[in-house]
């Protein structure tokens, strides 16, 4: 039986990467396929009263109300909305998704299209939000004696910036319906997730949905 620790593993996608016969998301196209941008908040907290669309007929227009499922991205809380529906509550938070058959109908769509808000005012400071994303504790032995007999008590607050890995190619996704189910190619590093949160969305079962 052959050792895999301390030996080298050869990449399943390696030889592809290195001689550029890799397809990404770009180089794959479907029978049918149109294309689709998403129209973004540009305000960071306000209700939603009214829009204008100035579209042809041959754009597809979606909103909330079109998700066959439920309307959150199912990560760790329910409480992020895959589009807004009468609040949003950051810049550039999904509210519409646009379709066209010709990519090149989409450059500027967002000028084509005006929301009206009534502005509220954003909560930009973490510790005067009423909501904790998460709170964890770990409590072993006996804490109020560790903290009396110890010499020192050290306390202290620590803050770090928010870091993200670099993609090699620009973020991307092409859906494939089918008879009752979906495949979703995408340029993603764990498709656990997004399986998750399309299980979610589109209300169809586990086996139903493939992501690639």
């Amino acid at each position: 039986m052959a050792r895999a620790v301390g030996a080298n593993v050869r990449r399943k996608d390696g030889d592809a990467k290195v001689t550029g016969a890799a397809k990404y998301i770009d180089d794959l196209t479907f029978p049918g396929m149109l294309f689709g941008a998403t129209i973004r908040s540009t305000v960071p907290r306000a209700e939603i009263t009214a829009r204008h669309l100035d579209l042809s007929p041959a754009f597809i227009v979606a909103d909330y109300r079109d998700i066959p499922g439920q309307n959150y991205v199912a990560l760790i809380d329910p409480d992020q909305p895959c589009l807004a529906e009468r609040e949003v509550r950051h810049v550039a938070e999904p509210i519409l998704l646009v379709a066209h058959a010709d990519r090149r109908q989409l450059f500027g769509v967002e000028t084509r299209v005006r929301f009206e808000y009534r502005e509220l005012a954003p909560t930009c400071d973490p510790e005067a939000s009423a909501v904790c994303f998460k709170q964890i504790a770990i409590d072993k032995g006996d804490i109020d004696r560790g903290f009396r007999d110890a010499d020192f008590v050290i306390e202290g607050e620590y803050r770090t910036g928010h870091q993200e890995q670099l993609y090699i190619e620009t973020n991307g996704v092409i859906a494939v319906p089918g008879s009752g189910q979906i495949t979703v190619y995408g340029s993603l590093q764990c498709p656990y997730y997004v399986h998750k949160a399309l299980v979610v969305l589109t209300g169809l079962a586990p086996e139903r949905v493939r992501v690639i």
